[in-house]
């Protein structure tokens, strides 16, 4: 693969009181025709997390069609699992409903941070979402002990299948509580109770690497197709994985097609991937310096 980058589309620049700064992990949702509308996480004065989102046409991304001016789903009540944040991973579309899982965060004591995956849902014509609990949908438990983050989610044959990721334990790198995490496997009946199967779908290659994050998955004639965040001792780079059943992956990150630009706002680090097709055409979205503060842009897959 050889992905060309576009540039930039968007980053936050204080458009209103809740989208100060960032725009981190997009995913884009078809409206019609070459519409799209591409949900990101900003993040407030107070570094809170929200999800808003952008309307673009995807001949022109550059050229953005409609900002939203509230959030499509906020942080939760106090002492809630998503009290500090609230960040969009996935979306499906189900018997007319919209499901957009989200990663819930909150501060801790021991360690920085806790995330979770929560569901926010909506009629398909409504721009607002209504989250589905207070609690997480996918928290922490026997198989995922420390915490749980960005997913993935597609529906086949009334299956739904998600890939997520799990934090495997804490470490202190550097005098500071750092956590470790890879890609698990998850399914479901209803998109609501899911069903772990404790199966690692991607782990780290080494004891340098640490960290792979925010899968996006494909399934097409070709078997499936996975990309997604990845780092140890450097930055966050884009990786990629093929496999036959979704359930066992072969990793070939040297295949990916994408890197740091040499200068510019991707050029320390390139993260948060999703590739979407439309009309013939693969398209990549994905975030840059410092875990999305620069904005994201996006690459089209050479032919």
């Amino acid at each position: 693969m050889n992905w060309k980058k576009q540039g930039i589309i968007f980053n936050a620049n204080n458009n209103n009181d809740w989208m100060c700064t960032h725009a981190s992990v997009p995913i884009a949702e078809h409206i019609k025709e070459d519409e799209f509308r591409i949900y990101f996480s900003p993040r407030d004065l107070q570094n809170r997390s929200f999800t808003g989102y952008v309307e673009i046409d995807i001949k022109n991304p550059k050229k953005i069609t409609k900002i939203s001016n509230k959030p499509v789903i906020s942080p939760g009540d106090l002492g809630g699992f998503d009290d500090r944040g609230t960040i969009a991973s996935s979306i499906v579309t189900y018997n007319d409903k919209k499901y957009l899982y989200y990663i819930g965060w909150n501060k801790g004591v021991t360690i920085p941070y806790s995330n979770a995956i929560g569901l926010a849902t909506s009629n398909t014509n409504e721009e607002k979402f209504e989250k589905y609990s207070q609690g997480p949908i996918i928290g922490r438990d026997v198989i995922d002990p420390f915490f749980t983050a960005s997913s993935d989610v597609i529906i086949e044959n009334d299956l739904w299948r998600m890939w997520y990721l799990s934090c495997t334990k804490w470490e202190i790198r550097e005098g500071k509580p750092s956590p470790n995490y890879n890609i698990k496997y998850a399914e479901s009946k209803d998109g609501i109770d899911w069903d772990r199967k404790k199966i690692t779908c991607i782990d780290f290659k080494n004891d340098e690497e640490w960290a792979i994050s925010r899968p996006c998955v494909i399934h097409n004639n070709d078997g499936y197709r996975m990309w997604y965040s990845y780092r140890g001792v450097k930055n966050y780079r884009i990786g990629y994985a093929e496999s036959k059943d979704g359930i066992n992956w072969d990793r070939k990150d040297d295949q990916a097609g994408i890197d740091v630009s040499e200068e510019g706002w991707d050029s320390e680090m390139i993260e948060y991937p999703f590739v979407f097709e439309h009309k013939g055409e693969s398209y990549m979205l994905y975030c840059g310096n410092d875990y999305g503060k620069t904005g994201f842009g996006y690459a089209i897959l050479e032919q």
